[in-house]
């Protein structure tokens, strides 16, 4: 579904719309608005989604004294190394670096370019390898703690992306979704496939014109490939005839990047348990927090996909509308092969109008849905608040409860549903509803509701 910010429920508004529109547009016309229902065409560009936790699929990193041992034959930091060792004791300058003739001979010597030798000089100091102080450099000690000092060199090697790290403008810039991008893919992404992303990438994110595109597309390979080198040198990257992958310490050292801005970045240790959970027991830890957002995929991923459906269909069928909210969820990411399941939904009273809706979407043959369809959708996605403790945290995050007409209109449509929850819907939304003109056409409207 379009992004909504309300955590992968089906959002209201886009529903309402889906419904109203698919009977009166062409056949073309249909099939872009389904793929924009899809998430196919837009990217949102909004604070929120830009500080959107994302989900990362699980890894498996390698053994704690593999990593630690690998650090020092990562070229970086042998380079941090021989640099300190070639520094020993001596003068710097007031911003703590080396003079421009020792640098050029240390650059000789060392067999460093200038540009290399300030990163490596960087990742000596901040490592504690060279000691500076206003009186000069001197020798530092070892690190005690491996993966400690590895993770500030990663950091280093990040922080300089704003002073030209690569060579590659776009590189620099996009450099950390192409780190994430690349965790994802456990098994590594191709160098033409990687371009392309970075191309996307750069022309939505920096809204590109054209003519800088064009001339990307040229320039973008040759920049790319002195990237991964340098990237390579500093002991992310491994490549390979055709594609670039993450060294083990590449891995270890992104998801630590991860977690640090809030992302789910689980071990495939830590969630292998819940593969092994019924769909049941698997939407009870969804609903109670207990699961991470990540190990729904990684259920789905242990069984086939038809058969995963309709273990969640069964559960959503005869459950609340908390568990369809997170069923809705998991069947959202799920493909084509699970079309059979969702078409035996379409029997299912309480799962037949999303199962509707998750066929046209992919543009399948779908039921036509009706407004009081589209009502009654509404109001199981808005019950979803009933099973969640923290109400008005989690009602900020429904787009579609902005005061405005268009709810005021829902609130009426909302008392005349023939939804179970329909009343207790009202009734939370007259009780916690920021807007007093919605609350209180809320309370009225469950008062007619309670009428009839």
């Amino acid at each position: 579904m379009a992004n909504s910010g309300n955590g992968g429920v089906f959002d209201l508004g886009e529903l309402r719309n889906l419904i109203d529109e698919l009977g009166s547009v062409s056949g073309e016309e249909r099939e872009a608005l389904l793929a924009e229902m899809a998430g196919e065409n837009d990217e949102c560009d909004c604070d929120d989604c830009e500080s959107e936790v994302l989900s990362f699929p699980p890894v498996e990193l390698a053994p704690p004294a593999e990593l630690a041992g690998a650090v020092a034959s990562v070229p970086l930091v042998r380079d941090a190394r021989r640099l300190a060792a070639w520094t020993g004791a001596r003068e710097v300058t007031a911003e703590g670096l080396l003079p421009e003739g020792d640098a050029r001979e240390a650059s000789g010597e060392l067999g460093l370019t200038l540009d290399r030798l300030r990163l490596v000089w960087i990742v000596a100091v901040n490592g504690g390898l060279l000691r500076v102080t206003r009186a000069g450099a001197s020798p530092g000690e070892e690190p005690s703690d491996l993966m400690k000092f590895w993770d500030g060199v990663v950091m280093d090697v990040l922080d300089r992306t704003e002073e030209g790290l690569t060579g590659s403008a776009v590189a620099d810039e996009h450099l950390t979704e192409m780190l994430a991008t690349i965790y994802a893919t456990t098994d590594g992404i191709t160098y033409a496939g990687l371009i392309e992303g970075m191309l996307q990438a750069h022309e939505i994110g920096c809204e590109a014109r054209a003519h800088e595109m064009r001339r990307l597309r040229e320039t973008l390979p040759a920049e790319l490939d002195v990237a991964l080198d340098l990237l390579q040198y500093c002991g992310l990257f491994e490549r390979g005839a055709e594609s670039v992958r993450l060294t083990p310490l590449g891995v270890w050292a992104v998801r630590q990047d991860l977690l640090r801005e809030g992302h789910d970045a689980p071990l495939l240790s830590e969630i292998a348990g819940f593969a092994e959970l019924s769909a049941s027991e698997l939407v009870d830890a969804m609903l109670t927090g207990e699961a991470p957002s990540s190990a729904p995929a990684l259920w789905a991923e242990r069984r086939v996909p038809e058969d995963a459906a309709r273990e969640l269909i069964k559960v959503a069928a005869s459950g609340t509308a908390g568990q369809r909210g997170v069923i809705g969820t998991v069947l959202a990411e799920m493909g084509p092969e699970a079309e059979p399941a969702l078409r035996e939904a379409l029997a299912e009273p309480a799962m037949w109008r999303h199962a509707a809706v998750w066929l046209a979407v992919r543009d399948l043959e779908a039921p036509v849905l009706t407004e009081e369809d589209g009502t009654w959708l509404a109001v199981d996605t808005l019950a979803t608040l009933l099973h969640i403790a923290d109400v008005p945290e989690a009602m900020g995050e429904f787009e579609e409860l902005e005061a405005g007409e268009e709810l005021l209109r829902l609130v009426e449509d909302i008392s005349r549903s023939s939804h179970p929850d329909a009343i207790a819907v009202l009734e939370l939304l007259g009780a916690n509803h920021p807007d007093a003109t919605v609350a209180k056409a809320a309370r009225k409207a469950a008062m007619k509701a309670r009428s009839r």
